[in-house]
């Protein structure tokens, strides 16, 4: 007995002792540095001009850059010290290096790359690998990982990256840093090795929103201006289902911060695939030229294999010979993925180009120019060290998928910090249309206070409990309610109603919604009674009137119908024909009586000081019509320009709006002649006056 005991003590010994082993050989390969940095050097500002001439916009930063960018005199290794060996130091020093330095920063030194920049994982096998100095045992994130963990050491303010697949926004996501990847083309990649000239986006990281907006204005050479906030934030409920973090924490995040920043309304939900697939035709052609027929793959997944075809077809264009001259030295994952890359044919390149211009007008048209959309930046936490997990397909097919829509869309996209989950961190990422990184930049700095201030939800599963109550989550299952209502998807709209009916009993909305699903599908008597439901509830429910009134109209019971009517007449405040919703209204109340009346002559007159254009054109894009046709015929060069005459034809199954006269002022407009509504978005709406007659 008492050698068993001793054996015991022995074996625990030994264990005890193995733990602080592996302690101290994992405190040993952590250098001072983490590993960031692959060459010390320095570049220096010029001295600041004299008062009281302003110092230059980035004083007192210092920054580093990931070796892919030239700087005179030093070879640019990409990675690999074969590529070193083969390359001359570089003649010039890459423009965006000049610019930062030109605008005041300090630049510091060169930092570790994955092996020719090619994954997103920040492992290398040539130099050692970065370490995650948020979670020393996980993968830093790549392919800029020595950039990302610079930043989250306080090595430096800010660093440099290119994204192409990931190569800013992972390792910002692993490290808990900001990342943005600008849109493509925004800046020059001129004095940087190409990775894939089609998806290259220059990036950055910054530890706070003040500084990467400081550093985005110098790079984009973004004058001055008064910033902008979003006018809908659009939660990609589908692509956060590619996420194994617990999503309705880090959703939740989101929706706290902009419901205390802008309101409720702003939010929406969107189901991306079915977006995708209707606005991106040419991913059928892709997919019927590979072949991928046996079973129905996801868009999501399509957009990836496209990013990944981009990416080694162009790789190979861009470094075949040099690969060629030096096959035993590239590592073998990399050359299994570019030895089964297909030759493309013109018309396969054509194709894959047609997919990336839709996929951007896509996304472009979702936003518009005030829309930010919402999605997971990574799908898991960051992988173990050496683990197999990044290499797995099901990681794989996940990340693509998060990754592809701002890589082919060419979107800006930036990865914000969310603290911790399981001692790692996570993140969320922010979309804006092509173009848009001035915006997208102002919405990170208006909204990165709150964010943290509410991600506390996501490290307290218990604060995260206390802070949902059932009224929130009634009304999140509302707007996904909306979502469905509006992709003409009416079971799941109807289920999504109920949900919120189960949460809050007694909030007449959500009966009155159901209604309207309900009579989309003929089940006349069930939305008779969520209207009355919703009419007890308030009996100022205009809509539940005529919804309920359309319901008994169908139901044969025309007696009770036509009260309805009249009741919803009486109460709407229509006095005859003519209804001023400036006075009475606000314009979404207008959108929601377009879908139950009929009128055979209605005149509005609208006033807002405030308002832009694309409200109108949304406005148009929600009515139940399956024609629009709007034609501007008259124009007048003045102080104001005015619109005095407008064709306007609706088609649908309740109303057809055959004629229209229209008196618009606004100060902003160019002086030209305009004649598609499209290219009046933006304008500032002074004066609106429509009559329209039936």
């Amino acid at each position: 007995m008492a050698s068993h005991a001793s054996n015991l003590w022995v074996l625990l010994g030994l264990g005890i002792a193995g733990i602080l082993l592996a302690a101290k050989k994992l405190k040993k390969t952590i250098r001072e540095d983490f590993g960031a940095f692959i060459e010390k050097l320095l570049l220096l500002p010029p001295p600041p001009p004299a008062p009281p001439k302003a110092p230059h916009p980035l004083t007192g930063l210092s920054f580093a850059i990931s070796d892919l960018f030239d700087v005179t005199g030093y070879v640019t290794g990409f990675g690999h010290p074969d590529w070193v060996g083969t390359h001359e130091p570089a003649s010039s020093t890459s423009p965006v290096v000049s610019t930062l330095v030109e605008g005041g920063a300090t630049c510091v030194g060169k930092t570790v790359v994955d092996e020719l920049a090619f994954s997103i994982s920040g492992e290398t096998k040539h130099y050692e690998s970065p370490t995650n100095p948020a979670a020393h045992d996980r993968i830093p994130g790549g392919a800029s990982s020595g950039a990302a963990v610079a930043v989250a050491t306080n090595a430096v303010d800010f660093a440099l990256g290119i994204d192409t697949v990931g190569g800013v926004r992972v390792p910002a996501g692993y490290c808990g840093v900001l990342g943005f990847k600008s849109s493509h083309g925004a800046i020059s990649n001129a004095g940087i090795i190409p990775v894939s000239s089609s998806l290259d986006s220059v990036g950055w990281f910054a530890r706070d929103p003040n500084t990467l907006r400081r550093v985005g204005h110098v790079l984009l050479h973004l004058p001055f201006a008064t910033p902008r906030n979003p006018r809908q934030i659009i939660l990609a409920d589908d692509y956060f289902q590619l996420q194994k973090i617990p999503v309705d924490r880090i959703t939740q995040v989101v929706i706290k911060s902009a419901e205390k920043l802008f309101g409720r309304q702003l939010l929406k939900h969107q189901n991306l695939e079915n977006y995708f697939e209707s606005k991106v035709p040419s991913l059928k052609e892709f997919a019927r030229t590979k072949a991928i027929t046996s079973t129905k793959v996801p868009t999501s997944r399509l957009l990836a294999n496209v990013m990944q075809l981009f990416q080694r077809h162009e790789f190979l264009q861009n470094h075949g010979d040099w690969i060629n001259t030096v096959k035993q030295a590239i590592d073998p994952v990399i050359s299994s993925q570019l030895s089964e890359t297909p030759e493309l044919t013109n018309e396969e390149i054509e194709n894959l180009n047609a997919i990336r211009n839709q996929t951007r007008a896509a996304i472009n048209s979702l936003l518009k120019d005030d829309g930010i959309l919402v999605i997971p930046t990574v799908p898991t936490l960051p992988p173990k060290l050496g683990s197999k997990e990044i290499l797995s397909e099901d990681y794989q097919n996940r990340a693509s998928s998060l990754l592809s829509i701002a890589s082919i869309s060419g979107c800006c996209q930036v990865t914000v910090p969310l603290g911790h989950h399981e001692k790692c961190p996570v993140s969320v990422s922010f979309i804006a249309r092509h173009g848009g990184d001035r915006f997208l930049l102002d919405t990170v700095q208006t909204m990165y206070a709150s964010l943290q201030e509410n991600s506390s939800v996501i490290s307290d599963p218990k604060s995260s409990k206390k802070t949902i109550s059932l009224e929130e989550s009634a009304e999140m299952a509302k707007e996904k309610g909306n979502q469905a209502f509006k992709e003409k998807q009416w079971q799941k709209a109807i289920g999504l109603y109920s949900e919120a009916i189960k949460l809050s009993d007694s909030n007449g909305t959500y009966y009155n919604n159901r209604a309207a699903a309900y009579l989309e599908i003929g089940s006349f008597l069930q939305a008779e009674e969520d209207c009355t439901k919703a009419i007890t509830l308030d009996k100022k429910n205009v809509k539940a009137y005529l919804r309920r009134g359309t319901a008994r109209e169908m139901l044969g019971v025309y007696k009770e119908a036509m009260d309805d009517f009249r009741h919803a007449l009486k109460s709407s405040g229509l006095p005859g024909s003519r209804l001023d919703f400036s006075e009475r209204f606000g314009f979404s109340d207008l959108e929601d009586f377009w879908d139950d009346i009929l009128v055979s002559r209605l005149e509005v007159v609208w006033k807002s000081s405030g308002s832009r254009f694309s409200d109108l054109e949304d406005f148009w894009d929600d009515l139940p019509v399956s024609r629009l046709e709007v034609v501007w015929t008259s124009w007048k060069s003045s102080d104001k320009v005015v619109w005095s005459s407008c064709k306007v034809v609706w088609t649908s199954c309740k109303v057809v709006w055959t004629s229209c006269k229209v008196v618009w002022k606004s100060s902003e407009l160019p002086k030209s002649l305009l004649t598609k509504s499209s290219e009046l978005l933006g304008s500032r709406l002074d004066f609106l006056e429509v009559v329209w007659t039936s």
